[in-house]
């Protein structure tokens, strides 16, 4: 099966359980992957045959930026259940990583796998 994969997209939320958390928005980093067939994109060239990574990409963001979730697997599940509704999207997974959360790790990521109904 065909992918479109967005590495490494830059966010920011509100994001996290403590109060110091809750005080602004934090940096996150998103990876994603959609199955999704591309035959027809292959064979016409033609950007309406696909799904825009960059309109995603920036859907992504705003719904980030407007969202106010605790945790990380929340927001993930929030925007895959929104990714499932771009026309021929048959599974995400969708990572999230958060810098800097843990004093002892670079980062922590959560990542999820959902297919469409």
């Amino acid at each position: 099966m065909d992918k479109i994969i967005i590495q490494g997209l830059q966010v920011k939320s509100l994001i996290g359980l403590y109060d110091w958390e809750r005080k602004a928005k934090q940096a996150l980093e998103i990876d994603l992957e959609l199955v999704v067939d591309l035959h027809v994109a292959a064979k016409s060239d033609d950007v309406s045959d696909t799904i825009d990574y960059a309109a995603l990409a920036l859907a992504i963001e705003q719904r980030c930026l407007n969202s106010e979730f605790i945790l990380l697997e929340a927001l993930a599940d929030h925007l895959i259940a929104h990714l499932l509704t771009y026309n021929g999207v048959k599974q995400v997974t969708l990572s999230i990583t958060k810098p800097n959360i843990l004093p002892n790790a670079k980062a922590v990521t959560v990542s999820l796998c959902r297919e469409a109904r």
